[in-house]
């Protein structure tokens, strides 16, 4: 298997230092706090654009000033590099943006 469809260990993605998503379950988490619904909107369109760029789309929910982030590779059933690196992009765009990463 390529390195792409890999499932990685809980070791593997902790080492991948992702500070904005909760520690890993199954899935790969985040919740951005923003000023308003019209900014979740656009980070959101910015994340979709993103996804479509790099044909891995997460599953995202939009609500009055925040954005739900869930990443996993359904495919193999499990993280893997491109779920890392599409986290690591969805954190450079809510930085951008001036989202706040809010982990529970």
């Amino acid at each position: 298997m390529s390195e792409n469809t890999t499932v990685l260990t809980p070791a593997e993605i902790a080492a991948a230092d992702l500070a904005d998503f909760a520690p890993p379950t199954p899935v790969l988490a985040a919740r951005y706090r923003t000023k308003d619904f019209a900014s979740a909107l656009v980070l959101v369109d910015q994340i979709g654009a993103a996804a479509e760029e790099a044909n891995h789309h997460p599953d995202l929910t939009l609500a009055y000033g925040s954005v739900g982030v869930t990443l996993t590779s359904h495919d193999v059933g499990g993280i893997t590099q491109r779920d890392l690196a599409m986290a690591r992009r969805i954190s450079e765009l809510a930085a951008a943006a001036g989202a706040v990463a809010e982990n529970d």
